[in-house]
């Protein structure tokens, strides 16, 4: 689904939203699993990733971000007011409680998939050093995968705002993980 309209009708069409979580929810749980360890809050954080997009889908535009990008975008609030917040976390599990809809099989794959990521944790904790707004850019490119411009748009910063703050945190982390984040020139721009 690339369509402004496709995503736009995310938040009034069944059908559209189905097709939307099916193309993003795995991106979207390997995004949240890098982040947190606890596997419910992983569920929990992933579902509430999709219902604060559903709530946005009528303000998206696609001029700046691609539907990944900007789901992106979303998913970073939303893990950074989990992390923040205890009380918010308890008030999306009341509205969202995914562990009652987890059977064995669900919660395996969970706990496989934080497993999984563990070592992207390990680089969150290296990075525990740069400014927020560098982590941010370098968490979204060399992690998550997302273009410079990608992760200026999930950021709601210009492309070149990025490019220096990446180059910045890179500069800044030479020296603990060089063979971790890409040159920029490999970074498509």
């Amino acid at each position: 689904m690339k369509s402004v309209d496709g995503v736009a009708a995310i938040g009034r069409d069944p059908d559209a939203l189905e097709m939307f979580y099916r193309e993003h929810i795995e991106a979207v749980q390997r995004f949240v699993a890098r982040r947190v360890e606890n596997p419910e809050d992983a569920a929990d954080l992933s579902a509430e990733v999709f219902m604060a997009a559903i709530g946005a889908s009528r303000t998206y535009r696609g001029d700046a971000a691609a539907p990944l990008a900007w789901l992106y975008g979303i998913a970073r609030r939303v893990v950074a007011n989990h992390c923040r917040s205890n009380a918010r976390s308890a008030r999306a599990v009341r509205r969202i409680d995914a562990r009652d809809l987890l059977d064995e099989d669900a919660a395996d794959r969970i706990i496989a998939r934080i497993d999984s990521e563990r070592a992207a944790r390990e680089i969150y904790r290296s990075l525990a050093a740069l400014p927020e707004r560098q982590r941010a850019v370098v968490e979204l490119v060399a992690v998550d995968g997302l273009s410079l411009i990608e992760a200026a748009a999930a950021l709601s910063i210009s492309a070149g705002h990025a490019r220096v703050t990446y180059h910045r945190a890179r500069q800044r982390l030479a020296q603990s993980l060089p063979q971790l984040l890409p040159d920029p020139i490999e970074v498509t721009l």
